[in-house]
């Protein structure tokens, strides 16, 4: 399976590599997101996601900051319902397995 990672250079020159996670497209604000890790951990070991607006129909665009609370609960909502997807499928795996 190919990842789609792309990479963008930090505050200090440094190349980052980041993994793409998924993108999507808001009807609530007719914007479209990148959602997006370079796989790093946080203090309480949990993988740092960053989300971003991009124009997927430009190539060479940059990516833009969110700015928006309304944004940022946009992506929050669509982060918790994955998260809640992953947990219940792994629920239901192991329980499986214990039959």
């Amino acid at each position: 399976m190919k990842k789609n990672t792309f990479s963008m250079l930090d505050e200090n020159g440094n190349e980052i590599v980041y993994d793409v996670l998924f993108t999507f497209e808001s009807e609530e604000t007719n914007k479209n997101y990148i959602v997006y890790t370079d796989n790093h951990k946080d203090e309480t070991g949990n993988i740092e996601v960053y989300a971003s607006i991009y124009y997927p129909d430009d190539p060479k665009s940059k990516l833009e900051a969110i700015t928006t609370d309304k944004e940022w609960k946009v992506i929050e909502t669509i982060l918790d319902t994955l998260q809640e997807e992953v947990r219940n499928k792994k629920n239901k795996t192991e329980e499986n397995n214990e039959q």
